[in-house]
């Protein structure tokens, strides 16, 4: 495997984090945080070159809240400056580790995403069940408490074998270890955390291609589907793979959340209830949708804003069969724009 020595100047040139700073200021011009770095923006990247350069550089105490939609998740948020580090590190990490990604690994990858995950979803079920008499099964699995149970230094160790260069070991044993006073876990919420998920579970990619040979196997995150048309030779694996993950992560599959279920019944993968001919879009993903518009409703939000979403969920929901539910809901948008546009010219007149 080629190893990687000297990387940290990249990391913490200037040029990269003035790049790094772009990335992360996107879609948030208008937060405060972020016009507050850019009124001193010289300075501000300089001393982080200085402190990065210096092995100086300590991030922020992580800003920790809690987010309902409609799975309670604790969200950890880092200061705008370290946002800027985390997208520096992973400007040049990234083109490092996606050559040796495996193609069915789909989130948080250039090019690749929920879409991408479904279409491979939907050429394996054809793949598994090429004659109406042969049933095709899938085991679904989940990793429990993944982002909470990944251990520091078996991260650390994986990305040694990749990376050699210590001030990037360095660096990145701040960034996992920042408030957080354990051996193990990620915030959500970092950018950093994303990356090193799939790090981490890299090597679940490879044991489950290359060692147990399972062709129809996708990931994302730490939700993962292998289709077979035997129930008993997925019954095999599952119990390898829990063995594994025991084993090398220190993790294991979720006992309630990981199943068999035979594919005609529907499988619940990456916000779509997926069946041999049609799609459903799970009902929590409507509901996103539902409160975007009650938002706008209550003048939390502009039409733009609406719009904006609108389109981002009607892309996404097109693969699903939700023709006259797409319809019914680009109606109201447009009835409630109208009325908008008559209380709003009714109170200029007044």
């Amino acid at each position: 495997m080629k190893t990687h020595n000297h990387i940290y100047d990249q990391i913490i040139s200037l040029d990269n984090l003035y790049l790094a700073y772009k990335k992360a200021r996107k879609n948030k011009t208008t937060r405060g945080y972020v016009i507050e770095f850019e009124q001193d923006i010289a300075n501000n990247l300089v001393n982080l070159h200085e402190e990065l350069k210096n092995q100086t550089y300590l991030p922020k105490p992580l800003e920790t809240f809690t987010l309902r939609d409609p799975k309670t998740r604790k969200i950890s948020k880092s200061e705008f400056r370290d946002r800027v580090v985390h997208h520096a590190l992973c400007n040049i990490m990234a083109p490092i580790y996606d050559k040796i990604f495996i193609y069915d690994s789909c989130a948080n990858i250039k090019g690749k995403g929920n879409i991408f995950a479904v279409k491979r979803f939907d050429k394996f079920k054809r793949k598994v069940s090429k004659k109406p008499s042969i049933r095709g099964y899938c085991l679904k699995a989940d990793v429990k408490h993944y982002f909470d149970e990944v251990n520091h230094d078996t991260l650390i160790n994986i990305i040694k074998r990749k990376i050699t260069d210590e001030k990037v070991i360095g660096l990145i044993k701040k960034i996992i270890k920042n408030s957080l006073n354990r051996d193990k876990g990620m915030p959500l919420g970092n950018m950093t955390s994303q990356f090193f998920a799939n790090v981490y579970l890299n090597e679940l990619d490879y044991f489950v291609k290359h060692i147990l040979r399972a062709n129809y196997y996708i990931r994302y995150v730490d939700d993962f589907v292998i289709l077979h048309n035997s129930r008993e030779q997925l019954e095999a694996w599952k119990e390898e793979i829990n063995k594994f993950l025991l084993e090398k992560l220190r993790l294991k599959l979720h006992p309630e959340k990981t199943r068999i279920i035979p594919i005609s019944r529907g499988i619940d993968f990456v916000g779509f209830r997926n069946f041999y001919h049609s799609k459903l879009l799970r009902r929590r993903n409507v509901r996103k949708m539902i409160c975007k518009i009650a938002l706008f409703k209550n003048n939390e939000i502009s039409y733009e804003k609406l719009m904006e979403s609108f389109q981002g969920w009607q892309a996404y929901a097109k693969w699903a069969n939700t023709h006259k539910l797409r319809k019914e809901i680009a109606k109201e948008i447009h009835n409630l724009k109208r009325t908008h546009l008559v209380i709003t010219t009714h109170s200029s007149s007044m």
